[in-house]
């Protein structure tokens, strides 16, 4: 009697306890998204109906077929990429205005390209408009799981150790470790072109990122250098396991499930995790080199944190700066050199400027500050073809923003692409290759400065900026200085989204040599 008693009682307590779980996680996944959608109707924001549990991830799948190869007779290209990669935002911004919400997953998304919108979230500082959570759930492996201490998140600690100001100091002392990586590419061009009777077809993609893998790993682990190009070869294939997982953002769950890419993501974080850690124990034991690893252990070392917090500080900051500095600069670098090569007379007039600039000479960082036409196609290269489509934020606290009461946990994407492009800010020839737009600087490039934004905004702008920007104008300066380039018949100009926006099927460009 007293075990069909007992059992009973287990059986209550196990449905009380599943009736539990089904009403704490019908709350999370169902109440909470319509909590927050029904706050934001009543600030008149509209959007397409989220369908359950998946939110719009299914528009997100919508593509149009890639386009045709082209011919190397053409002129012109075709930069209103975003309507094919993007048609289903276009569609609701016919629909609902350049101001409206949609759901990922349970993850409610505000879309904004509202010029006003734009300029209110790019100069909003406070710190309760922060990183998005889902970047370190979904992308934890690669981005870094950062940390919180007693004075608060990861990131108000690097602005506190890590200034952007000082990456300006440091890249100053990097132009002939960029120099150097830009010669190793250099060689190996001048050696196709030999083989391949004085013209080469080079499929430039691999090269770029192999150069600035190489300025990072030297930039960033001094005399580890070699074992830092192993740590950047292991965070280059994480990056394209993560990529994959864009499709799923916002799917309950989706991180923790054992699927092949999240144990593969897994292993490699926990892989990369123990190379850094091995390279900062090699360092400790060495001694003091002029290097960015150097810079973050002072200035972890410096502050409040634990060493389990400035452990895992050091592997989040190299992961970022890989983020940052990498592989954005090496597709910036791709497309840069696409346009110049369908551009005869900006690459003549970028080619003209490098010689009279350095007359013959090695570029140093004051010759590199002073090439205005280079920094022009550079700016109109980053306008035309951002890494990112869009500057994800999240509000961490409930706020409110450009007049609209934004509750706690939506997400604010400020639509980069849209906002390069259009033609009231920009002009009529939005849409075309114009680096002259940026011969009096950004402010004179268009009609809102805010709305231009290649390396993000406000107290989170791109720490890497000051790197990417010197390895482009000093790959480009020298490619441009030994080489003439044209677009190669083979190539096909078809952007795509991986993390970043990467041409889908590489550059391919016809290579000879001065």
């Amino acid at each position: 009697m007293e075990v069909h008693v007992m059992l009973k009682i287990c059986v209550s307590i196990f449905l009380v306890g599943v009736m539990g779980v089904f009403v704490l996680v019908y709350k999370a996944l169902m109440m909470e998204p319509e909590r927050v959608r029904s706050i934001l109707r009543k600030e008149g924001i509209g959007g397409p109906p989220p369908t359950l549990l998946l939110g719009n991830l299914l528009e997100f799948r919508k593509r149009q077929p890639p386009a045709a190869p082209m011919s190397t007779s053409e002129t012109t290209l075709n930069h209103n990429w975003v309507v094919t990669l993007f048609p289903f935002f276009e569609q609701w911004r016919k629909q609902y205005g350049n101001l409206f919400m949609f759901s990922l997953g349970n993850k409610v998304i505000l879309y904004v390209s509202q010029t006003d919108l734009v300029k209110e979230i790019t100069t909003y500082t406070s710190l309760d408009l922060g990183k998005p959570s889902y970047l370190q759930k979904e992308f934890g492996p690669f981005l870094g799981q950062g940390i919180v201490t007693s004075n608060g998140p990861t990131w108000a600690h690097q602005r506190k150790i890590i200034a952007p100001e000082l990456y300006v100091d440091k890249v100053k002392g990097m132009i002939n470790q960029i120099f150097e990586s830009t010669d190793i590419l250099l060689n190996e061009w001048k050696s196709r072109i030999e083989t391949e009777d004085g013209t080469a077809d080079i499929s430039i993609d691999a090269y770029m990122r192999s150069f600035s893998g190489d300025v990072i790993s030297r930039a960033c682990l001094g005399s580890s250098y070699i074992k830092g190009k192993e740590i950047f070869v292991r965070l280059q294939t994480l990056e394209e396991i993560s990529a994959k997982k864009v499709s799923t953002i916002g799917v309950p769950g989706s991180n923790y499930f054992p699927t092949k890419g999240n144990r593969e993501a897994w292993a490699l974080g926990k892989e990369i995790h123990a190379l850094i850690l091995e390279v900062v124990k090699e360092r400790k034991e060495s001694g003091n080199e002029k290097d960015l690893l150097q810079m973050v252990l002072e200035g972890a070392e410096n502050s409040e944190l634990s060493q389990d917090e400035i452990n895992q500080f050091v592997v989040d900051n190299l992961k970022n700066v890989y983020l940052a500095a990498h592989k954005p600069t090496a597709i910036a670098a791709s497309w840069c050199l696409m346009l110049l090569a369908s551009n005869s007379e900006w690459q003549t007039r970028v080619r003209t400027e490098v010689l009279e600039v350095c007359g013959g000479q090695i570029p140093d960082f004051d010759m590199l500050r002073k090439m205005k036409q280079l920094t022009m196609v550079i700016q109109e290269t980053l306008r035309l073809y951002p890494s990112g489509p869009a500057l994800s934020r999240e509000a961490l606290k409930d706020i409110k923003i450009g007049g609209i009461n934004v509750p706690k946990g939506v997400n604010l994407w400020t639509m980069v692409v849209p906002t390069h492009t259009d033609p009231e800010i920009w002009g009529p020839d939005a849409l075309s290759f114009n680096p002259e737009r940026f011969a009096n600087g950004i402010a004179g490039a268009c009609k809102i400065p805010h709305s231009y934004l290649p390396f993000g905004f406000g107290p989170r702008m791109c720490a890497g900026q000051h790197l990417g920007m010197v390895e482009l104008k000093m790959l480009i300066a020298q490619i441009l200085s030994n080489f003439s380039i044209s677009l190669s018949p083979n190539y096909v100009h078809s952007p795509a989204l991986k993390m970043v926006i990467k041409p889908k099927y590489g550059i391919n460009l016809l290579v000879k040599m001065l």
